[in-house]
């Protein structure tokens, strides 16, 4: 008899397999999604006194596509759908196409014709399958106007007419960093809260994690092996990046026992199997860096001058001023504060990095490294200004105070 808990986790593995799977064979977005809730309402009725079957998604797939047929007839427009209405086709037949329905789906979430607001809600609602009071929670959003987005981008697909496919091969070089760029912005969510109390929602970075995953196993290219890099090295760092009190560490002062072993041999092997592939994209020089603290037995013994030349190989893939941001604080720990400062000058004359708070934060720390202290003080003041995670605003406060000025 399969318990409430074993449903549960049922759901959340193969809830998207069975939506991408019934939006192909029903045509209707909205439609799909009722039936796959009718089919896991059925499995938990039936389950208990018949067993769990043998294929238990081809099941789901089976009973959500007949109970989506009677939705539409029951709305009286079979003519409209009968030739969307695919016959009922024996299960492993159906079992040799899911994987490219979820794939079919995991693009439509993240298609350019949407905000990236909704592409994030879209994505963790049906791909994720969170329930849509998980996804206002994760967002930092109320639950109604989280609905309300999502119906929105499910009738802006509609009306806009945007085929269920996977692009074309010319086209899914651009379209696959659609989709990576949001299940990154869904893991950095999940691994710096970009409000409130935490530091980290660990949820979500799994999610994300879990995503990436899917993807990889679904489109094996090299950049997906190196986003799933970035993410699990970042995530081994979880426990050290907050202290027992929930304040925030900075990666200098992490004890990195507390470092997750297993997250780092994971990440370092599909760093391996990225790095065999070629071009080396972004993500993969990310993880790339990441690898470099990573390996590192302190931050003392940090091989600077290696992330330097990777942020500077970074920038020609992917030119940017938060990357160049991150190489001044790289020379900085390699040469000197002051050469990190100089870098830093020249970024702010031709960017617009003012109401950036991480860039005050950066030019804080190396002024205070350098002894500046009136300098220091000022960044830091506008820095905690521009912040609204609260750790991070007592973190800059404590900043402050060591310097003798209070945090106003």
């Amino acid at each position: 008899m399969p318990d409430p808990v074993f449903l549960a986790s049922l759901y959340r593995r193969h809830a998207p397999r069975v939506l991408a799977t019934l939006i192909r064979r029903l045509g209707d977005f909205d439609v799909a999604e009722e039936a796959t809730h009718d089919a896991f309402a059925a499995a938990v009725s039936r389950w208990p006194q018949e067993g769990v079957p043998d294929a238990p998604v081809a099941w789901l797939i089976r009973v959500g596509h007949r109970r989506g047929i009677d939705q539409i007839r029951r709305r009286q427009t079979a003519r409209q759908h009968a030739h969307l209405l695919i016959p009922d086709n024996d299960a492993a037949e159906e079992a040799r196409v899911i994987e490219d329905d979820l794939l079919r789906l995991l693009f439509i979430c993240c298609h350019p014709a949407l905000s990236m607001p909704d592409r994030l809600a879209l994505t963790l609602r049906e791909m994720a399958g969170l329930t849509t009071e998980q996804v206002a929670s994760a967002l930092l959003q109320r639950p109604a106007a989280l609905a309300q987005r999502i119906v929105r981008a499910k009738r802006r697909l509609r009306t806009a007419g945007i085929p269920y496919e996977v692009p074309e091969a010319s086209d899914l070089p651009a379209r696959l960093s659609d989709v990576l760029g949001v299940i990154y912005l869904i893991f950095n969510e999940g691994y710096s809260c970009s409000d409130g109390e935490r530091v980290v929602d660990v949820h979500l970075c799994e999610e994300a994690i879990r995503l990436g995953e899917a993807l990889a196993g679904l489109l094996p290219w090299g950049e997906v092996f190196g986003l799933l890099a970035l993410m699990r090295l970042h995530h081994a760092r979880r426990e050290a990046r907050q202290d027992a009190l929930g304040e925030l560490v900075p990666l200098e002062e992490q004890d990195r026992r507390r470092w997750d072993g297993r997250q780092i041999e994971i990440g370092l092997a599909w760093l391996a199997r990225a790095l065999a592939l070629t071009p080396v994209g972004a993500y993969t020089l990310q993880a790339s860096i990441a690898a470099v603290h990573a390996e590192a037995p302190s931050a003392e013994a940090t091989d600077w001058d290696r992330i330097v030349r990777l942020y500077e190989t970074l920038l020609r893939v992917q030119p940017s001023p938060v990357i160049e941001l991150n190489r001044a604080v790289a020379m900085a720990m390699r040469d000197s504060p002051d050469a990190g400062l100089a870098l830093l000058d020249a970024l702010a004359e031709r960017h617009r990095l003012d109401d950036y708070h991480l860039f005050h934060a950066a030019r804080a720390d190396l002024h205070r490294r350098a002894g500046h202290r009136e300098a220091a003080c000022h960044a830091y003041e506008r820095a905690l200004a521009l912040t609204v995670q609260e750790p991070e605003r007592r973190f800059l406060s404590r900043r402050l105070a060591a310097l003798g000025r209070a945090d106003g």
